[in-house]
This record gives structure tokens, C-alpha cells and sequence, in this order.
């Protein structure tokens, strides 16, 4: 999103923003209103989960006005993210069938590379690089193709559907945590207020939130505010530390009365509080998407994703080629008995 210009004027409040977002969707939750830099327009993130209502609405930071409309479950991105998480059918249906896949796929990965593991020693080299002549038969080289291409992207393969079960079943994710040793509550929760409920709740304390976390984190990228649903749930904000990484994030929660600052008994905290455990989880989202490594580990992910989808391919045809494969003329030994 462009930015909108500088003006001598401060920035729209958290509610100003809201109440002005609503005026485009009145009949729909706001999930979050999220801030950059002074001058980047102020996104308010619209969500339903039924029906599903995914969009945003962007506001010049100064004068309000709306400046676009963004629907982010239409394209063809969106098109293709519903297709990785629930091969299009519906959502309850879809993440069932796109989970327990996932897990079938770990168990074939592993069995593949057990399979793929030589008898023999000296057939070593064999299954870790192409040797191929003008006299290679095109079902060694699928055989090669199979073998070789899969025994390198199979560890990474792993790494990747491992992460994406972990998104997928929290009972999962849980059993990686304790079992490196985490302590902490592997859920995200949002604490209850420390103050009682004043008897006048028109004032938004919270709206002074965003120019505080401005001044204490200059270098954030963004923050995220989500307004308090109840009267007694503390207002949280997520800052950005990184652009494109999700798990340096710091999740800040603060009494929506006093804006005192409430420490979390969670993984998602302040990231300079978590803990190994505590990164492991945080960094799934990062590892199974690639960002962990910036660019270059996003075109590793999708390589690997490309190379992924080729091993069914090259395994049919392995396994065609020994069901169906021709039988030899016989022998002239074999006639004679024949005879």
C-alpha cells in the first residue's frame, strides 16, 4: 500500500480508524487495525469465519478517508491457499482431509528413504548421482529421477509437512513442545484485566497505545491492535520486529483501563522472554513457508515443493513398469524344452 503524505496533524486513533472502516462493512467483525509508519496508510482487517469475510480497508492516517478495498479471498493467491489448505471443499471438511494427508505423506517420506537405503555398500554412489549414457534406458533414468531426486529433497520435504502438521493438529505442536522442553502454555491467549471495570467505559485509554509502542519500538515494522472483545480483556498489539517474519514478533498485552502492562503465561509473548521451546513453536509458520530464510529460503521451499510433486509422477510409472511390464520372448533353450 502506497503511502498517503506527510501531514502536520497526528494520526487517526485505533477507534477513529475502526469507526471509520465500519462505515464501509458495518455488519462485520474487525479483527485488527494495523499501523506502519507515520505516513503508510492505516489497514483495518475485516474478518468472519461464517460466513468467511476476509478483507481490509485502507485509511489515509491523517484526513480517514478510504483509499482501497482489498478482498483478500479472491485471485488467484487466495485461489491457490484454499487449494493447500482444503483442496476447495469446505473448511471443516477440507482441513480434515488436508491433515490427515499430510501425515500419510511423513510416513511415505520416511518408508521412501528406507527403501531408498542400498543393500550394498558399493551401491552407494548409484543412488546419490545421475550417470547416465547415450545406452540408459529411459527406465533407469526414471528409476534415477525418483531415487535421486528424492533422497535430496526428502529431509527438507519432511521438515516442510512436519511444520505444516503442526499447524494442522495443536495436539501435535503441544507434544514438540514438551517434549523440548517447554513450561509454558503452547496456545495463544489474551489475559483478563487487572483494574475492575470503571463505571464510565466511553473513554478508549487504548487509543494512546499506538504513539507509545511508536516512541519505545522506532524500528518496528508494524502494529497490530486488536480491540478487547469483553469489558474485562486486556487490548493487544502486535509488533513486528521483521519484515516478512512472523515469529520475532512481540505480543504485548495491556489493561484496557490503565494500559498497564500484563506479562502472558504463553508461548506468544515478548520474543526476548521466549525460550528455545518456546522459538520452536513460534517459528513453524516461518520454517514451513520458507521466510525463516528470507528470500532464498522461499525458493528453496518452493523448489523443494516443485521436486515434491514430481516423485509421484516418477513413482507411477516405477510402479506401472513392474506390474505391467512386458514379458521377454522365451529363450531358444526354453522352445526346445517346450518342443
Amino acid at each position: 500500500m502506497q503511502k498517503s503524505g506527510s501531514q502536520d496533524q497526528p494520526i487517526l486513533t485505533p477507534t477513529q480508524a475502526k469507526e471509520l472502516a465500519k462505515e464501509v462493512f458495518p455488519d462485520n467483525h474487525v479483527h485488527g487495525t494495523l499501523f506502519k509508519k507515520a505516513d503508510d496508510a492505516i489497514e483495518v482487517i475485516f474478518y468472519d469465519a461464517e460466513p468467511e469475510f476476509y478483507q481490509s480497508v485502507f485509511l489515509n492516517p491523517y484526513s480517514g478517508k478510504v483509499i482501497q478495498v482489498d478482498n483478500h479471498l479472491t485471485g488467484f493467491f487466495a485461489f491457490i491457499l484454499k487449494g493447500h489448505m482444503r483442496l476447495w471443499l469446505p473448511k471443516d471438511i477440507g482441513e480434515q482431509v488436508v491433515g490427515v494427508s499430510i501425515l500419510l505423506f511423513i510416513f511415505i517420506i520416511i518408508s521412501g528413504f528406507i527403501l531408498w537405503l542400498p543393500k550394498k555398500r558399493k551401491n552407494l554412489k548409484q543412488r546419490l548421482k545421475f550417470d547416465w549414457k547415450k545406452t540408459t534406458r529411459w527406465k533407469r533414468k526414471n528409476f534415477d529421477l525418483h531415487s535421486i531426486v528424492g533422497f535430496y529433497v526428502c529431509s527438507l520435504a519432511l521438515i516442510l509437512a512436519f511444520t505444516g502438521s503442526m499447524m494442522s493438529y495443536k495436539w501435535l505442536m503441544y507434544g514438540v513442545y514438551i517434549a523440548t522442553g517447554g513450561e509454558k502454555e503452547a496456545a495463544f491467549n489474551i489475559p483478563k484485566n487487572n483494574s475492575e471495570t470503571p463505571e464510565d467505559t466511553t473513554a478508549k485509554p487504548w487509543d494512546n497505545l499506538i504513539v507509545k509502542l511508536m516512541k519505545e519500538s522506532p524500528e518496528a515494522e508494524a502494529y497490530e491492535l486488536h480491540y478487547p472483545t469483553t469489558a474485562d480483556e486486556s487490548v493487544y498489539v502486535e509488533v513486528s520486529n521483521s519484515k516478512g517474519l512472523f515469529y520475532d514478533s512481540d505480543f504485548r498485552f495491556f489493561d484496557q483501563n490503565t494500559l498497564e502492562e500484563i506479562e502472558t503465561e504463553s508461548v506468544y509473548g515478548k520474543y526476548k522472554n521466549a525460550q528455545i521451546p518456546d522459538k520452536i513453536v513460534r517459528m513453524t509458520y516461518d520454517i514451513h513457508i520458507g521466510s525463516i530464510g528470507g528470500l532464498p529460503g522461499k525458493i528453496i521451499a518452493f523448489l523443494v515443493s516443485l521436486l515434491t510433486a514430481s516423485l509421484p509422477v516418477t513413482g507411477i510409472l516405477l510402479w506401472y513398469g513392474r506390474k505391467y511390464k512386458k514379458k521377454e520372448a522365451p529363450s531358444v533353450r526354453t522352445r526346445e524344452l517346450v518342443d
